[in-house]
């Protein structure tokens, strides 16, 4: 029998990680999840940050990183100017502070150009769990266990599913987007 949840859940998900996605993206105010997506290879693996320290923002402006094993400065240091968030730490000891400048007009539109493109990603993952979904119903269908009738109905459940997903990331989209623009 066909079971919509497990579709709905993955559509959860997928909305779940763009989430996430989008809190990592810099806005002018501090925010520790910017750091989630920098990996730090150390101990022979790929770790993140909040793994190695204690990351704070004592001020709107500010992230604190205070590192617990010394020897992990450097790294951690390194990551944070190889990534793509434009910040230049300062190293104090075990103490790392990424000050957050103030995004230019330039970034702005950088930042709101990858926003979209995020929101799309995710819209084809939601809709290439829709195909999933249709293409088990058309098999259920050709193996006689559900009926046309119930095909239809849940291709039409699924399809509801499908635009409130796709009308959620529009919506944080447009929130992202509204974030950044304001100074």
């Amino acid at each position: 029998m066909f079971n919509e949840n497990n579709y709905i859940q993955k559509m959860g998900k997928t909305l779940e990680v763009f989430t996430k996605e989008l809190s990592s993206l810099r806005t002018g105010r501090a925010n520790s999840n910017m750091l989630d997506i920098i990996k730090v290879d150390v101990y022979g693996q790929k770790m993140p940050i909040n793994q190695l320290a204690s990351v704070t923002t004592p001020e709107p402006r500010m992230i604190n990183i205070q590192v617990w094993d010394q020897n992990n400065v450097p790294l951690i240091d390194s990551s944070i100017r190889k990534s793509e968030l434009g910040l230049n730490p300062q190293i104090d000891g075990q103490l790392i502070r990424l000050p957050i400048p103030d995004l230019s007009e330039e970034r702005r539109t950088e930042i709101k150009k990858l926003i979209k493109s995020m929101g799309e990603k995710c819209k084809i993952s939601i809709r290439n769990i829709r195909r999933e979904a249709n293409d088990e119903l058309k098999k259920l269908l050709k193996s006689k266990e559900i009926s046309e009738d119930d095909e239809k109905k849940f291709e039409k459940k699924i399809q509801t599913i499908t635009d409130d997903q796709i009308k959620k990331v529009d919506e944080k989209v447009i929130s992202k987007e509204t974030e950044i623009m304001k100074i």
